[in-house]
């Protein structure tokens, strides 16, 4: 029986990572959970790898650090790459990434809510993207809301509150 590759978990922050603050009333952005989740889904470290890239809101990733994102996922020895990552600024980054890197399956996800609050989608879009990391051919994708998609076909719709084939 085939072992399954391991994937290379990149974070970067974003919306799934933020916790609430007690002490200041706001949303922050804190340590990754995707490890967390994976391990309620049965997911052991020995099928990835953690690197955390950086820990911020999308909306406050720059430039530079588009390129140190790129350049982690162009020096990673995988070939299957999963970036948790804010959904405000994903497509920028993956076509960051997409310009700087072939013969690799890369995979964006987030979340629209926090994993820690009630109702959140960040559970099943790391599972949709673990999943497609596998088993997609080399390209740059996003995972969210139950699609996987070339990371050009998919936008955020802000009137609607989630992600859309374009």
């Amino acid at each position: 029986m085939d072992t399954p590759q391991r994937i290379h978990l990149i974070t970067t922050g974003g919306t799934l990572d933020k916790r609430y603050h007690p002490l200041t009333g706001v949303l922050e952005v804190g340590a990754p959970v995707i490890t967390e989740i994976l391990a309620q889904a049965g997911i052991g470290p020995e099928t990835y790898a953690l690197t955390q890239c950086l820990r911020k809101d999308s909306l406050e990733i720059n430039d530079d650090e588009r390129a140190q994102l790129a350049a982690a996922v162009a020096a990673s020895s995988a070939t299957c790459i999963v970036i948790t990552h804010g959904t405000d600024t994903m497509g920028l980054s993956a076509a960051c990434i997409d310009a700087r890197c072939t013969g690799k399956t890369v995979v964006l996800t987030g979340a629209m809510v926090p994993w820690q609050i009630a109702g959140s989608d960040a559970a099943f879009n790391i599972g949709a993207a673990f999943a497609a990391a596998r088993l997609l051919p080399p390209g740059v994708y996003i995972a969210m809301h139950g699609r996987v998609l070339p990371y050009r076909n998919y936008v955020k719709d802000r009137s609607k509150g989630w992600f859309v084939a374009s």
